[in-house]
């Protein structure tokens, strides 16, 4: 359990979840890190921790280091269990490290852990001094949790930036320079999209921050650190938080009989004569973080499901609650859907839509087995529809 030299004095001495492939209902399908980050000087400070199941892990790095019982400082920019975890783990071996978390960390760690430690409430603007180097704590409310803030070293230019800029990724790597950069950017996206996505001001405003600090490194809470490709996460990040979209258009669906299906192919074809980008995923097959990740710089969303029992089927229902707490801002919406008698699920779908606050297309509802003449008339109708650019 080898610690990583980030730079001299400073080391990464996270865990590595292999095995993990659900979090929070969200497929990770590379596993993920857990990143605790060891500063060695005059007072030796762990920022954050790891799942409690990966404790051992991370005493074993710090102990390839230093004696653990020798921590002073543990910060936790984060309260979240796959950042505090092994916190109790820590405490035993080192009982008087004083912890410092913002004042919703603090909160949240009293009525989660109901333990007797030494807390120290930080705010933006305070300077926690280490030695030779020194803390700048940022509060960033909301990116993702009431709590979150990033902890910056002006001295080594580094930024740990909690859970902006991460990526569920499990590797032995440990830097942008060292692994596949279109895979890592990927699990960028996917990992905004998922997790960070409602959130857009808020990260517009960390941004704000990040710009007037002079960074060479950022470590995140997950995945690999940047030092090599700043900029273009950085850029991603600003798109992603403005709700930029490109000319593309999702089609989501799930079908009994082949005759939503039917009419989800046309709803494409519309869309490729106006040129834009498709991207078509049956529910049956596909996992909703990975439409949300597509999702992410799509301009259109349409979404169908045939009627079942006066309702739609279970899995447009899950994925349209799951888009409903993602939210992205500015987009446009299609509900579409065959049926045999009732027809609810069109309705059902369209009301949805709006209440994520999207502009919506006219539905597309058509019964039975639909015939050619009719797709073809739907999707002519709809061709005109959609804006060009």
């Amino acid at each position: 359990m080898k610690p990583i030299k980030i730079k001299e004095g400073i080391y990464w001495v996270g865990g590595i979840d292999w095995d993990l492939r659900n979090f929070h209902g969200y497929l990770t399908q590379r596993g993920s890190t857990y990143n605790s980050y060891l500063i060695i000087d005059k007072k030796i400070t762990l920022i954050d921790n790891v799942k409690y199941y990966l404790a051992e892990e991370l005493i074993d790095r710090i102990s390839a280091i230093i004696d653990p019982s020798k921590i002073d400082y543990i910060v936790q920019n984060h309260i979240e269990m796959d950042h505090t975890g092994s916190l109790t783990n820590m405490k035993k071996i080192c009982p008087n490290a004083k912890l410092f978390a913002s004042p919703k960390g603090v909160e949240g760690l009293q009525k989660h852990f109901k333990r007797n430690w030494e807390f120290q409430v930080v705010k933006s603007g305070d300077v926690l001094k280490l030695g030779k180097r020194s803390l700048h704590f940022v509060q960033t409310p909301m990116v993702h949790w009431p709590d979150n803030m990033v902890s910056y070293c002006p001295e080594e230019k580094i930024l740990f930036s909690n859970d902006a800029f991460g990526q569920h990724i499990a590797s032995s790597e440990r830097f942008d320079d060292e692994y596949p950069f279109n895979i890592m950017m990927h699990e960028a996206e996917k990992y905004y999209a998922n997790i960070v996505l409602p959130y857009g001001t808020q990260v517009q405003k960390a941004l704000e921050i990040v710009g007037g600090l002079d960074i060479e490194i950022i470590c995140p809470s997950h995945g690999l650190i940047w030092r090599s490709r700043i900029p273009e996460i950085i850029k991603e990040y600003k798109k992603w938080s403005a709700n930029e979209v490109d000319k593309k258009a999702i089609i989501i669906y799930d079908t009994m009989w082949k005759s939503t299906e039917k009419i989800a192919y046309k709803i494409q074809e519309a869309f490729e004569e106006k040129n834009y980008k498709t991207r078509m995923f049956n529910l049956q097959h596909n996992h909703i973080s990975d439409i949300m990740t597509e999702i992410l710089t799509a301009k259109y969303i349409c979404v169908g499901s045939p009627t079942l029992n006066n309702n739609i089927l279970p899995t447009v229902s899950a994925f349209l609650t799951y888009l409903k707490g993602l939210a992205p801002k500015n987009r446009i919406g299609l509900a579409f859907g065959s049926y045999g008698w009732g027809g609810q699920s069109i309705g059902i779908v369209e009301n949805t839509l709006k209440e994520c606050g999207f502009e919506m297309l006219e539905q597309i509802k058509l019964q039975y087995i639909p015939e050619e003449e009719l797709l073809e008339k739907a999707k002519d109708k709809l061709a005109r529809l959609i804006v060009s650019n």
